[in-house]
């Protein structure tokens, strides 16, 4: 396995890379919170892109993987800034965003921000608007103290050690929701989700489709697939998905 490279950003962060040079559009890998690019789907996806020609970049958001800082730091306005900071810096022309859980929001927020560059998106457990929805919603009284007094509480996790999550991640979310207003996403999107998560809820990925505005957006659900989407049934749609927008977009 061959080295990273790093990228210092505007913010004086510094994030850890790998890209695949090849042709456009570039396919850009937003992984999920506390996940890395060593992931299953990211190296796969970057295999598949390499057989293509295609170029490919994955990369960890700051206080992830071998990216600068510390989670419990970090936010979901931080991880929007990494993630448009490595597609200025590391990209050029069109993009296919493939955004995995709170990649999938993080995919939405760069959309907004980068609308001319994207040809399209793929979205994997999409998780928009999680730390309200998901977070702040189910906490008792005695967490939304904890986070006032404390600053953070511990949520357990499935798939790892407790997830910190910070009074600042949830201010912070609060500003980058994507439900609330309109959402327009003018170019195609296929959104993948399995009906065995118990991280991210079918619920969840039918309120997405309902409320964005986009001319071709289609949404596969997967029987008893879990929130990781990451046997090889799943990496085969989740091939299917890319290359659905990538021929749409040659």
């Amino acid at each position: 396995m061959h080295e990273p490279s790093f990228l210092e950003t505007p913010q004086n962060r510094r994030i850890a890379y790998h890209k695949s040079d090849g042709k456009a559009p570039c396919i850009v890998f937003l992984g999920g919170l506390k996940s890395d690019m060593e992931g299953t789907k990211a190296v796969h996806l970057e295999a598949w892109a390499r057989k293509r020609g295609q170029a490919f970049l994955r990369f960890d958001y700051s206080g992830h993987g071998e990216s600068s800082g510390r989670f419990e730091d970090g936010c979901i306005g931080d991880w929007a800034e990494d993630a448009l900071a490595a597609v200025t810096a590391l990209t050029e022309g069109p993009l296919v965003i493939v955004g995995s859980s709170m990649g999938g929001w993080q995919a939405l927020l760069l959309s907004r921000a980068i609308p001319d560059r994207i040809a399209g998106l793929v979205t994997i457990a999409a998780a928009p608007d999680f730390t309200e929805d998901g977070y702040w919603a189910n906490f008792t009284d005695a967490q939304k103290q904890a986070l006032e007094t404390v600053g953070h509480v511990e949520l357990p996790s499935d798939y790892m050690e407790p997830y910190i999550i910070s009074k600042r991640m949830i201010e912070d979310g609060r500003k980058r929701l994507v439900l609330r207003a309109p959402l327009s996403l003018p170019f195609p999107v296929r959104s993948l989700q399995g009906t065995n998560d118990t991280a991210v809820s079918t619920e969840t990925a039918l309120r997405l489709l309902d409320h964005a505005q986009c001319p071709d957006m289609r949404l596969t659900l997967v029987k008893d697939a879990d929130h990781r989407f990451s046997d090889e049934t799943c990496l085969g749609l989740i091939e299917t998905a890319v290359a659905d927008i990538l021929n749409g977009a040659g």
